[in-house]
């Protein structure tokens, strides 16, 4: 891209998250990373370090504002019973002005915690979940 326009800048005030097909109308903050597993490689004669790539691991983070037990009523008879809750997500990311949408989908995420409860008088309730995944796609992507 040689040029870009100040009002193609993507806002996330568009963004949308579905977990395994609900939409997640309360989501304030999606994020999802991959980041590579690397080896240092020694060579002689060499000073600088080297490192060849040997994996990768999925990890993320939401923020929604609670409005329902979605997550206790998804997580937490797994959770008794000995049974791991495996999600599919799809975020997109879109804008008006921007040159196209972006929507990724994140398969086998499994959330690190569940939260019973967390409520502080006259403030407005949150959840905030960090979770881990094995596999992803990109549908869309913006690009020129």
């Amino acid at each position: 891209m040689d040029s870009m326009k100040a009002q193609q800048v993507m806002s996330g005030t568009e963004g949308e998250l579905w977990i395994d097909g609900t939409k997640m109308a309360q989501v304030e903050q999606f994020k999802a990373e991959v980041n590579l597993n690397k080896q240092e490689v020694i060579q002689v004669k060499k000073r600088s370090k080297q490192y060849k790539v040997t994996g990768w691991e999925g990890k993320g983070s939401l923020k929604m504002n609670h409005v329902s037990s979605f997550f206790i009523d998804k997580m937490s008879d797994n959770i008794k019973e000995g049974h791991q809750t495996v999600c599919t997500l799809i975020g997109k990311l879109s804008d008006p002005d921007a040159i196209g949408d972006e929507r990724v989908v994140i398969y086998d995420a499994t959330f690190d915690k569940l939260t019973l409860m967390d409520w502080e008088a006259q403030k407005l309730t949150e959840d905030s979940y960090d979770f881990t995944f094995t596999d992803f796609d990109i549908l869309d992507s913006a690009s020129e």
